[in-house]
């Protein structure tokens, strides 16, 4: 019986008043709004996280307390303190409970979603609690293995040394298990279970016959081992004849190359297969050459896809070469450099034959990608490898927080510029837009290479702060975000665990919000960033609603 000490001290644990305020406050402030609305389950999960959090800090002031010989209640005046702060912890509870649906009803309809008459109190509470109790479970069973390993170690050494050590055992004790075995395994898991989705074959996709489409008659690459990322993209539209319809000029039919993870073995093949068939099917004959480095899935947003080829008129053909299943999220958590090595390599194939080709009959050249895509994107090339031929310009959409030039430049824009739409220098190089297109402003001048960062002030992917844990975020500073909720504020330890959970939800709000970007302001984006001489802003607008309408 002795193995199970540590589950001894778990009653004693309802007694610490000052945990359990710190707790219910925290849990009250869980409920206010971050960026992304949230389900009741979700909510309750999020609630006991941050109860556990603020339990901590209560147990942790309370020992603090006792260090210090401070005087504490004892007796009958300790149990009527205890029922009294119980008492105004239910309170808290109900009322902050209460106010959730009104909290989240005011961001659904910055996001025009619908509203919601309840926000589950039952639902929070229960699952609120669930998550605490294993917490703290968790948090009794590190503090009891701490005691016995530093009684033990006490017997060689001095106290406060084997205190030490024992705390330094443990940690790395619970981090080789929660890293090492629970998050690996977990990983692992997830990586088996988007391979098998990744092969699924859709009756609804057919093999193409045409000898320029990847997976086609002549093609490098066979058509099942393009997973079905890769087949979506090949397959989705628009064809020559949508975009004739669409823009009433014509077109040439779009070119698409991607390479599956299944294609060939290590990530310098792959970059070679897609060098291969982009020189097969004639791709650097045409007027641009995209390379859209794909999100951590496989996936290539068709929005960003079918909006570059309406505005180019399918002049363009574009690469792209998985390097993993995972969803980025995942990835951007886990392992924020996966990926990279693939992007650069096909960078490096693509590039360099490219500028091998006479200046004059290259096409122009462009990057582009979605939150990890963009991350990696970006870590595809440095200054030193493009100076002498720069490529034309780059669209992330969505960076990753921890994308290295957006971090730059978001970090040193313009004096008064909100950090969710910051202006930097004189707009020649780097311009932001959101989902009102803040690109071609007037007096501004274009320079020859560019680079857009569509983002939206909802997209946790990209406003996630680390830092939020201690600090205030600059994009909650005002003004706020058309599409953030007034109703939000930092408040320590409970944003940075909010912006987590968002982080994971960034795709649930509608197309528009959050991490889900918008055929229509990828328009505008492309449209600015190559810069076509046959498109005005109403020409441009008059092709949305044509598309809007063709998809109702």
């Amino acid at each position: 019986m002795h193995r199970l000490g540590f589950l001894r001290d778990l009653p004693a644990l309802s007694l610490c008043g000052m945990g359990l305020v710190f707790g219910t406050l925290l849990f009250a402030a869980s409920l206010t709004p971050s960026l992304v609305p949230r389900e009741p389950w979700i909510q309750g999960v999020l609630g006991g996280f941050c109860l556990a959090s603020g339990y901590g800090l209560g147990v942790l002031l309370r020992h603090l307390w006792r260090m210090l010989e401070l005087p504490s209640l004892q007796g009958r005046g300790r149990r009527i303190a205890m029922a009294a702060t119980l008492a105004v912890c239910i309170v808290i509870a109900v009322f902050s409970l209460w106010w959730a649906a009104d909290w989240q009803n005011r961001l659904r309809a910055l996001m025009e979603m619908p509203p919601v008459d309840s926000a589950g109190p039952w639902t929070i509470a229960v699952l609120a609690l669930s998550t605490f109790l294993l917490l703290v479970m968790v948090g009794r069973l590190a503090a009891w293995i701490w005691r016995r390993l530093s009684q033990r170690l006490s017997r060689h050494i001095s106290g406060p040394t084997a205190a030490v050590l024992a705390v330094i055992v443990t940690a790395t004790l619970f981090w080789t298990i929660g890293n090492g075995v629970l998050v690996h395994g977990a990983m692992r898991l997830a990586d088996q279970t988007y391979a098998g989705l990744d092969a699924l074959i859709e009756d609804d996709i057919e093999k193409p016959a045409a000898w320029d489409k990847t997976g086609g008659r002549g093609s490098y690459l066979d058509w099942q081992r393009l997973g079905r990322q890769g087949r979506r993209m090949i397959a989705a539209s628009p064809d020559a004849a949508q975009i004739e319809r669409m823009t009433q000029r014509p077109a040439r039919e779009p070119l698409r190359v991607y390479v599956g993870l299944n294609s060939a073995d290590t990530p310098q093949e792959r970059a070679e297969l897609a060098l291969r068939e982009l020189q097969r099917i004639g791709a650097f004959e045409r007027g641009n050459l995209v390379i859209a480095t794909p999100t951590g899935t496989g996936w290539v947003d068709p929005e960003s896809q079918a909006a570059l080829e309406y505005v180019l008129h399918g002049d363009v053909a574009t690469v792209s070469v998985q390097y993993s299943y995972l969803l980025s999220w995942l990835t951007l958590l886990a392992d924020p450099e996966y990926g990279a090595e693939t992007a650069r390599v096909v960078f490096a194939a693509v590039y360099d034959y490219w500028r091998s080709l006479p200046q004059e009959a290259r096409p122009r050249l462009y990057l582009q990608g979605l939150s990890l895509g963009a991350l990696n994107g970006d870590k595809s090339h440095d200054l030193y490898q493009v100076i002498e031929a720069p490529y034309h310009g780059a669209l992330w959409s969505g960076p990753p927080f921890n994308t290295p030039t957006w971090r730059s430049v978001t970090d040193r824009r313009n004096a008064g510029s909100p950090a969710w739409l910051p202006a930097f220098g004189d707009g020649s190089v780097v311009r932001f837009t959101a989902q009102v297109n803040a690109l071609d402003q007037e007096g501004q001048r274009w320079g020859p290479y560019r680079i857009v960062f569509l983002q939206y002030a909802s997209d946790a992917v990209t406003f996630f702060d680390p830092k939020s844990l201690w600090r205030r975020p600059d994009w909650l500073n005002g003004p706020l975000g058309p599409d953030v909720s007034p109703d939000m504020r930092w408040i320590p330890v409970v944003t940075f665990l909010q912006l987590a959970f968002d982080l994971m939800l960034a795709v649930e709000p509608p197309k528009g919000y959050g991490h889900v970007y918008a055929f229509e302001h990828y328009v505008d984006a492309w449209a600015s960033l190559v810069s076509p001489s046959d498109w005005t802003q109403a020409s441009l607008d008059a092709l949305k609603r044509r598309v809007a309408g063709a998809r109702d």
